[in-house]
């Protein structure tokens, strides 16, 4: 479990695809996360939960990417090069800082637009409506690994607000319209259909 409280940005030094496979192998380098990792810990990169399988050493680690994983996000989309967010998995005696992140992701979103205040971004994702209906104004989500709050949502988008921090500290900062990121939409949110669906079952 994750809290959606970036660490560090790395940065992914190689991603291969298995031949005929549908999976693929990616190396990330990122110093911090690397530092205390062992093999079979779990970081998550750029939203998603990947299970380190190597460690190559000058703050490298390596993980295998399943075929559902690279159907469900943009992982795919990275090449050699492309900073990714960073973050450990959450010890139990540390405090939550954002909200609870699986680093399960749940779909893709593209960056529809982004509008610059005097110290922050607001930008607008647009997203399918079998997403869209699980986020709400004021609630949570996971947005490329970030914990951010929503600030609007319609049938088919949300927006959220980004403070300096966030700017400066994420991937999110250089982030281009067009653009498509890892969506993690509030576990509660699905937990709660789901027993609404057994509730109706069983009348």
């Amino acid at each position: 479990m994750f809290t959606g409280i970036v660490e560090e940005v790395g940065a992914v030094v190689m991603i291969e695809a298995a031949a005929g496979q549908g999976d693929a192998r990616v190396a990330v380098k990122g110093p911090l996360v690397a530092s205390d990792a062992a093999l079979g810990d779990s970081i998550c990169v750029a939203g998603v939960c990947l299970t380190v399988t190597g460690l190559p050493g000058d703050g490298t680690f390596t993980a295998d990417v399943m075929p559902e994983t690279l159907r469900r996000t943009a992982l795919g989309d990275l090449a050699a090069g492309s900073p990714v967010n960073l973050e450990r998995a959450l010890r139990a005696d540390a405090r939550l800082g954002g909200h609870i992140v699986q680093g399960h992701v749940d779909g893709v979103a593209v960056l529809r637009s982004r509008t610059p205040g005097p110290r922050w971004d607001d930008l607008v994702f647009e997203v399918g409506p079998e997403l869209a209906r699980y986020i709400a104004e004021k609630g949570s989500v996971a947005v490329s690994g970030v914990s951010l709050t929503v600030t609007q949502v319609s049938q088919d988008s949300f927006g959220v607000s980004l403070i300096p921090t966030t700017l400066a500290a994420t991937t999110l900062g250089a982030l281009a319209p067009g653009a498509r990121v890892n969506v993690e939409v509030d576990v509660l949110a699905k937990y709660v259909e789901r027993l609404l669906q057994a509730g109706e079952a069983v009348r």
